[in-house]
This record gives C-alpha cells, sequence and structure tokens, in this order.
C-alpha cells in the first residue's frame, strides 16, 4: 500500500473522507440495459463536497482509500486537477476502486444508479487512516452517512474522526446522506447516523431524512430533537420549497428555492446544498445567508449532468 505524497499545502480549512467512484452516465434515455455509451465522471457524496469547496477557493483535503487500478488513477487525477489535497489518500493494492453506472433522465426524475462497490478499497477506511496532525490542521470536518454505511471499520473512523477533531476545538458538519441498502437495519442506522449528528455543529438533513432520523413529522420537531441534543444549528432541505433553520440561539427562518426551469439530474443537489452552506458559515455569514447560497449551488448542481459538474467557481457563484 502507498500513501500519496502529494504536497501538503498549509493548513487545511475543510477536511472529509469518503469513498470515491468511477461514474459511467448514460449518454442516452432508456433501460440501463439497452444503452451503448456512457461518459466517464467521478461520484461520491463527500468527493462531492470537497470538490464545491475548492472551487470555492478553500484547501480541502479529502481521506480516502483507493484501488492500485484505472478507476483509482483516475480517482486522483480528479483531486490533483480540482486542486484538492490528497496526501491522506492511500493506494491499495488488495482491494479495488468501485464504480456506478447512472441512467439519463430528461424530466426531472431522478436517475437510476447501480452500484459495484462492495469490498471496495474504501470500504476498507479504518481508524488506521486517522492521521491527528494532518486532521488537525483543518478547522473544520464534514461527515456524511456515506462513509458511515461503508463498512464497520469505516464507520468507526468517522466517530473517531469526530470526537478528536470536537476535542480540538473544530467545527463539525453533518450530511446524513442516508443509504438504507449499506445498513443492516434501519435500526442500527438511526442510531449511528443520530450519534454522528450529536457530535456535530451543523447538521443538514433532507425533510424525509429528518423524519426517519428522529421520528418527527415537522421541520420545527426534527430540528429540536437535535438541538435538545447540542448541536448548534439544524438546516432542512425542503425540496422545492427551499430549506428551513433553526438554531441553538432559537432563531429560525424559511429559505426560498431558486426556481430551475431545467433540471437536468437531481443527484448532487444535496451535495451542491452543503457546499454552499459550509462555505458561508466558514466564511462567517449568517445562517440566513449560508442557507441561500446552499439554496443557489444545490439549483446550480441539477442542471448540469454529473454529481460536481454544476458546482460553480467564485467566479461563476458571484455572476
Amino acid at each position: 500500500m502507498t500513501m500519496l505524497a502529494t504536497a501538503h499545502n498549509g493548513p487545511l480549512d475543510v477536511v472529509t473522507l469518503g469513498e470515491a467512484m468511477a461514474m459511467f452516465v448514460a449518454t442516452q434515455t432508456g433501460d440501463l440495459a439497452d444503452v451503448e455509451t456512457f461518459t466517464k465522471r467521478i461520484a461520491g457524496a463527500e468527493l462531492n463536497v470537497a470538490i464545491g469547496l475548492a472551487r470555492l477557493g478553500l484547501n480541502v483535503g479529502w481521506v480516502s482509500r483507493v484501488g492500485n487500478d484505472t478507476f483509482g488513477r483516475f480517482t486522483l487525477q480528479q483531486l490533483k486537477k480540482e486542486g484538492i489535497n490528497a496526501q491522506q489518500v492511500t493506494v491499495d493494492g488488495n482491494y479495488p476502486t468501485g464504480f456506478q453506472i447512472k441512467s439519463k433522465t430528461t424530466d426531472g426524475t431522478d436517475p437510476s444508479v447501480e452500484y459495484f462497490r462492495k469490498g471496495s478499497a474504501a470500504s476498507h477506511l479504518s481508524v488506521d487512516d486517522f492521521n491527528r496532525d494532518y486532521f488537525g490542521s483543518a478547522r473544520h470536518l464534514h461527515l456524511s452517512g456515506v462513509a458511515a454505511a461503508l463498512s464497520g471499520q469505516s464507520l468507526a473512523l468517522c466517530h473517531h474522526a469526530a470526537r478528536e477533531m470536537r476535542a480540538m476545538g473544530k467545527t463539525i458538519s453533518f450530511d446524513p446522506n442516508l443509504r438504507p441498502v449499506l445498513w443492516s437495519s434501519q435500526q442500527v442506522m438511526i442510531e449511528q447516523l443520530n450519534k454522528l449528528a450529536f457530535a456535530a455543529d451543523w447538521v443538514l438533513p433532507g425533510l424525509k431524512e429528518g423524519q426517519i432520523l428522529t421520528g418527527q413529522s415537522t421541520p420545527e420537531g426534527i430540528a429540536d430533537f437535535y438541538l435538545e441534543r447540542g448541536v448548534q444549528a439544524v438546516i432542512i432541505k425542503t425540496g422545492p420549497e427551499g430549506a428551513w433553520f433553526k438554531t441553538a440561539a432559537g432563531d429560525q427562518a424559511a429559505v426560498a428555492a431558486i426556481k430551475v426551469n431545467n433540471v437536468v439530474d437531481t443527484v448532487g443537489a444535496g451535495d451542491g446544498f452543503a457546499v454552499g452552506t459550509i462555505s458561508a458559515l466558514l466564511e462567517g455569514k449568517t445562517l440566513k445567508q449560508a442557507v441561500q447560497r446552499g439554496n443557489k449551488i444545490g439549483s446550480l448542481a441539477i442542471q448540469a449532468i454529473g454529481d460536481s459538474e454544476g458546482l460553480p467557481t467564485r467566479a461563476a457563484l458571484a455572476e
């Protein structure tokens, strides 16, 4: 196994961890079995967030494992292209890099996705991949429920990273990103993801995710469930309506969505929302301004094919 010897260019703004997969997006609509041509992209919830934050000029580190294979090399090329620090990415000669196949839709519905990730290199992430100096050089940790769902040892790494970063006084954001099919049971998923959420400052569930995780039906009920356990702010994605937030200080507001006429690919909208919200909060913006930026970047993400293609640069965001 080899650890990449890329330069560690100063302190990080954000560190995150998770799995990258090569993604093959159909170039024509219809049953994936009938599609003959695909476009190769990169995918992964935490990597999408890392890419979005890096494009906005933040110094981002991404921790993972990739196979010593074509898809692993492709992942490393994409990290370099996006300017993401890959110092703590391990090339693992024992296990492969995962991949996925995604259908093309033109009517704004969710595409179908098939995953080939079982036993992937990233599923072997563990507490051994936690480098305290590297994580500690960042001021913020972003976690998602996808990395937590990959394996028991990857889940242990998420809990360890959250505990250590909290002890170092860093801020933490958590996007539940529910993947029920990867968990042994819904009960285990709820218990483990809530434990991660309670360790975070900012929790960013979708409305349905929040209902599943808390048993509460309303945005305020979901928010209070986490705020009563020490979370500082809960930002709930409410779909076409936009988002709603409440803070530990009791501030709350709905923030309207940005209307999109041409929805191309709904996957990645939540990651785009996280990019906007986290980047603005790290810049010292108000929560309302942060959620407005989250809505804006989420709206840009769904107007491009691919999970991260629509994430803007700082200049594009200002337009």
